[in-house]
């Protein structure tokens, strides 16, 4: 695994690779044709995209907390799930990840979850040798919004497949969860805005210095090649709002030159974005150990 790491502000930010999976094209697009979207990401014989499990870690020299974004799909699971999804440990895995920066779950003081679906917040606990559920980072305060854990302990018949109870019940009843209302502040410099298109009560951390600001943008760009407005998810329980709110942020990304981190994007960790007659794409694509080079 390759390091990528950078400072914002008070900020150490390092890159996270949990692992790599594959999901179907058409799901991953929505109504965007395979004749479109096929030009700008392969598939396999099974219609199936590979995608990155990319987590953000975030260290505090201010408050000396280490934020955990997310943590991948973990391996609470059988031959048969892992077989759908094409789950591959075999380049980068959460713990291996965190170790190449010098780091252990036991040093994770936050776990921040964008939201609740099985490839973001699955690494958080495993089984151990006697098939019980245990935690894997036992001092952490684990932070979700109200509204994403009410839906993933209620889920409609749609969405329930992404909400786990393995997953969903120890974080639930966690000692040091924090419900989170609306836009919050974590502390100064990093705060998460609230968006709802993809899930309800999903939250976008955002970190920001005097120069530069990173945007974690989870499932609402989940890669590069979602940055154009209708390019929305088929997975997305609300497609309308999710075009209202890619296009709030993707405005204000562009304005001010923000950094788009990708979390599922199999090649492209960050991008910066540019407008041109109306319509998002690309303007660099970079990691971030290229931020102030």
């Amino acid at each position: 695994m390759k390091k990528s790491q950078t400072s914002i502000g008070p900020f150490n930010l390092y890159s996270i690779e949990a692992g790599r999976f594959r999901l179907d094209g058409g799901a991953m697009f929505g109504v965007v044709p395979k004749t479109l979207w096929s030009r700008y990401i392969d598939v396999d014989d099974k219609n199936r995209i590979h995608m990155a499990m990319r987590c953000l870690l975030i260290e505090s020299q201010k408050t000396d907390k280490l934020y955990l974004v997310d943590n991948g799909s973990g391996t609470k699971f059988d031959d048969k799930f892992e077989q759908i999804y094409q789950l591959d440990y075999e380049h980068s895995d959460l713990l291996s990840s965190l170790n190449e920066y010098g780091f252990k779950p036991e040093d994770i003081t936050d776990v921040i979850f964008s939201h609740l679906h099985f490839d973001h917040c699955g690494g958080t606990t495993y089984y151990d040798d006697h098939g019980d559920i245990q935690h894997t980072f036992p001092n952490a305060t684990y932070h979700v919004t109200k509204k994403q854990l009410e839906t993933a302990t209620d889920p409609n018949a749609r969405e329930k497949a992404s909400f786990l109870p393995d997953n969903i019940n120890p974080i639930k009843n966690w000692d040091k969860l924090n419900l989170v209302e609306k836009k919050h502040t974590y502390e100064d410099g990093l705060e998460a805005l609230p968006v709802d298109g993809h899930t309800i009560g999903q939250q976008l951390p955002k970190i920001s210095g005097e120069q530069d600001t990173v945007l974690f943008a989870a499932d609402l760009i989940p890669t590069h090649v979602h940055l154009p407005l209708p390019w929305v998810m088929g997975y997305d329980m609300y497609p309308v709002t999710t075009l209202d709110e890619k296009e709030r942020y993707l405005d204000q990304a562009v304005d001010n030159n923000w950094y788009l981190f990708l979390e599922h994007d199999a090649d492209q960790e960050l991008v910066t974005v540019k407008k041109e007659s109306g319509k998002y794409a690309v303007d660099k694509k970079l990691t971030l150990s290229d931020i102030g080079s």
